[in-house]
């Protein structure tokens, strides 16, 4: 009997993401968007992208309420298309041990917002370190 991976992965090298007091921030340096998540959403795209267990989420406390599977399937359906993940042939892992208390302190259901204001300064120089005086952007002479 095949059994349906319920596991995720980044979609590309080109989808970064950090972390800043608990919000992911994903940008995709190929087309210069950058995705904010609800707080809920945060904490589920870090375990979603860490390939841990989608169907481990489906019933967990998050944003006042509980992670029910539409909800968690219509989250997941809007991060595939918008190319931040891929499904994963890989054995799904345990879910962190400290997600559902994490999840539970949430206030906000699970959102993606998008954002495209700055993909024009990114795709022209993608973030990177900065050098002295030349800031950022720096952007590139024809010679």
């Amino acid at each position: 009997m095949m059994h349906e991976s319920h596991a995720y992965a980044v979609a590309s090298r080109d989808i970064v993401f950090e972390s800043f007091d608990g919000e992911a921030v994903v940008l995709n340096l190929a087309n210069g968007k950058y995705f904010g998540f609800s707080d809920s959403g945060s904490k589920v795209w870090q375990a979603l992208s860490s390939g841990a267990d989608a169907q481990a989420l489906i019933g967990l406390a998050a944003g006042g309420s509980t992670i029910g599977q539409a909800e968690l399937e219509h989250f997941i359906s809007q991060l595939l298309e918008l190319g931040l993940l891929v499904r994963s042939e890989a054995t799904a892992q345990p879910l962190p041990g400290e997600l559902p208390a994490e999840l539970a302190a949430t206030n906000e259901p699970l959102n993606v917002s998008i954002h495209d204001d700055l993909a024009d300064l990114i795709v022209v120089d993608p973030i990177h370190e900065v050098e002295e005086p030349l800031g950022w952007p720096a952007v590139k002479q024809a010679s």
